[in-house]
């Protein structure tokens, strides 16, 4: 075992996982909705018409890992003319199911996150004046960096994980807005997460983002512990080339910010690019993200900072939120 207070964890055995394929049962319920835990499941898609969309099913907010099952709904959609639409419904908890050995999650009448085979998913949410029915079908195969697990403290008990099951997909289906129908396609990301500790209790930045560029698909993120976890750095890369994956060995990535500066109120660096470089032999990949909004902002307790699912539609192939009590 290294000295580090933050890795992603390698041992394939201590989680029953294979290093070469991802089974089905990895994208159902991997906690047991008690407290001391968080999961959810998510969803977003850029659509042929200019609307974005993002569904999130949550048994709680990960703020909130002591907390008891406490289910919320996210549905945020972002129509053509830049209208926004956002909504968290609380959901009783005898209304919450979610399947172990496959993706089926339910809460409340017609609501369901369910997947067939790490392949094909339906996703049918209605929050307020706003109802989507998606199917997402996998281009890029199902994912993960290593075991998907990141471990931090000297017991490595505490525990982050991320399962992309769908890195990119096609998406058809329709919106309702008002009673008014908008069938449509575009493209489409699940991913899948779990845990014990809120994030920003161990996490002090991160860059994450993902984009479409001709025949590749890109997943990338640079995390960088809390202080009492020794500022401890985690690099992820995904590189996919007609939907297979090429290149995910984080010992060939460089991690290269630029005109970093200092956010006034969360006191947390800030990048304006963000530049990814991957050397595979003979083969150099560069990914470059470019700041150019804030989506998200805030300076609230650990238990309290947005998640993803809050960030705003839109949010896909950006860089990490600007969140978080200032910095030491």
């Amino acid at each position: 075992m290294s000295d580090q207070l933050a890795v992603m964890s390698t041992d394939y055995e201590r989680f029953r996982l294979s290093r070469r394929t991802i089974a089905e049962w990895e994208d159902g319920a991997r906690t047991d909705d008690r407290s001391g835990s968080y999961e959810w499941w998510y969803f977003d898609a850029h659509l042929a018409d200019g609307a974005k969309v993002v569904v999130v099913f949550m048994n709680k907010d990960l703020g909130a890992a002591t907390a008891p099952l406490s289910p919320q709904l996210r549905v945020n959609l972002e129509l053509p003319d830049g209208t926004m639409s956002n909504h968290v419904i609380a959901v009783p908890a005898d209304q919450w199911s979610s399947e172990r050995d496959h993706t089926d999650v339910r809460m409340g009448p017609g609501n369901r996150f369910s997947g067939t085979g790490l392949r094909e998913y339906q996703i049918q949410a209605t929050a307020g004046p706003v109802r989507l029915d998606f199917t997402l079908t996998a281009d890029v195969p199902a994912w993960r960096p290593a075991t998907g697990h990141m471990l931090f403290g000297p017991s490595r008990d505490l525990e982050f994980n991320w399962l992309p099951a769908v890195p990119q997909g096609a998406v058809r289906g329709a919106y309702t807005v008002g009673g008014v129908r908008h069938e449509t396609t575009g493209v489409g990301y699940h991913d899948h997460n779990w845990g014990n500790i809120g994030m920003q209790e161990i996490i002090h930045d991160w860059y994450w983002g993902r984009g479409l560029a001709g025949p590749y698909t890109v997943i990338a993120s640079f995390i960088t512990a809390a202080p009492k976890y020794g500022y401890d750095e985690i690099p992820i890369f995904m590189l996919a080339r007609g939907g297979r994956i090429i290149g995910d060995d984080p010992a060939k990535v460089t991690f290269d910010p630029r005109e970093i500066y200092t956010d006034d109120q969360t006191g947390k660096p800030v990048a304006n690019i963000v530049r990814y470089r991957y050397v595979d032999a003979e083969d150099t990949y560069v990914v470059t993200f470019n700041r150019q909004r804030d989506l998200a902002r805030a300076i609230r307790s650990p238990r309290t900072c947005p998640s993803p699912s809050a960030w705003p539609p839109g949010w896909p192939g950006s860089m990490g939120p600007i969140c978080g009590s200032p910095a030491p």
